[in-house]
């Protein structure tokens, strides 16, 4: 278990990320739960911070790099 202490989102690809933060979008969209779009937001709000940018720019970098 000490292992998950180390657990990143370096071996995530733009695409993974993306398509993580639209399945909460949609999963909240479409059951109603709190606990799905809370988790969205807090996933880009952290790496907004990291990032040091904004969640439009973020989110429109996300899409902008898709094949």
């Amino acid at each position: 278990m000490e292992l998950i202490d180390q657990v990143s989102i370096n071996a995530l690809s733009k695409k993974d990320l993306l398509l993580i933060i639209k399945a909460l979008e949609f999963t909240n969209e479409n059951t109603n739960l709190q606990d799905f779009i809370d988790l969205r937001n807090s996933i880009v709000k952290e790496i907004c911070f990291l990032t040091n940018t904004t969640e439009e720019k973020f989110i429109n970098y996300l899409e902008s790099n898709q094949i």
